[in-house]
């Protein structure tokens, strides 16, 4: 499963610049190759975190504290910049 849209080659294309490929892949910029449009390989660093690696949302649960009433701070300073309640 890719985490970040990857370049897709055709397997001539991808022949014809292996080296600079994969010097891109080693770089962080993995891509794929393709057999007559068909996903067929995808090549990665080594180095790449797997899935398991990988940073979720949620990483921070109960780690930071949202004010029950976050929906409302500013609110007045808001409304007077706009022109609202004068």
């Amino acid at each position: 499963m890719l985490h970040r849209v990857a370049q897709v080659f055709n397997i001539h294309e991808a022949k014809t610049h292996l080296s600079h490929l994969i010097a891109k892949a080693v770089e962080g910029e993995p891509f794929i190759i393709a057999k007559a449009g068909v996903w067929q390989v995808q090549v990665t660093s080594v180095k790449a975190p797997n899935s398991k690696q990988v940073k979720r949302l949620g990483f921070m649960k109960d780690q930071i504290k949202v004010p029950d009433d976050f929906d409302l701070m500013g609110r007045d300073e808001i409304q007077h910049l706009f022109g609202v309640g004068a």
